[in-house]
């Protein structure tokens, strides 16, 4: 396996976290028969965009750096925000 294939498959892996979390998302949404945000939303979010951002980074990729890195702020805000909420499990 080359270095790019390496990359290659730790960007697809990356891609597949950060789009995982919609289907989380759904499930969640149709157990309640309401739109929620589980807290895996925000973590898979953080995750995925995270190892995408690092291949991004990799293959400098200035769209894909934009496009991934403000959101990190975001994503980390709100696992912030979770894990500061009484009665909140303190491993997450």
């Amino acid at each position: 396996m080359t270095t790019e294939q390496l990359w290659v498959g730790v960007g697809l892996f990356g891609q597949a976290l950060f789009s995982a979390r919609f289907i989380v998302q759904w499930i969640a949404s149709e157990r309640r028969k309401q739109s929620v945000v589980p807290r895996e939303f925000w973590y898979l979010s953080l995750a995925g965009a995270l190892i995408t951002l690092s291949y991004a980074i990799y293959r400098l990729d200035p769209v894909f750096i934009l496009g991934y890195a403000p959101g990190l702020f975001i994503y980390a805000r709100n696992i912030y925000f979770i894990r500061k909420e009484p009665g909140a499990p303190a491993h997450g």
